[in-house]
């Protein structure tokens, strides 16, 4: 069961999505906010990667012999999130943005 978020935690909440598309490159808030976006978005896809990876050696681990059947779900996850799996930052996205309506 979920918990509640809480006020002081939805206050937090990133309100605009991780990309560059629509950000006025003037207005320091906003790009501010996109870079603060895309690097929560980042270091969320990198833990969840960690946290199966964690979950995948528990499973290796309690399975012995059997690990090839019962943890192939994990570890076709794992193999989906380690792609990505390292931080990047947002100056390479940010210098090597262009817009499209140009």
């Amino acid at each position: 069961m979920p918990t509640p978020e809480s006020a002081s935690f939805l206050a937090k909440k990133p309100t605009v999505p991780p990309t560059y598309d629509g950000v006025d490159f003037e207005d320091n808030v906003a790009v501010h906010n996109a870079r603060d976006a895309i690097i929560r978005e980042q270091w969320v896809r990198s833990m969840m990667a960690r946290l199966v990876g964690e979950e995948l050696g528990k499973c290796y681990q309690r399975e012995g012999v059997n690990h090839m059947e019962k943890c192939g779900v994990l570890r076709e996850k794992y193999f989906e999130l380690i792609k990505e799996r390292k931080v990047k930052g947002y100056l390479f996205e940010e210098k090597n943005y262009y817009s499209k309506s140009a």
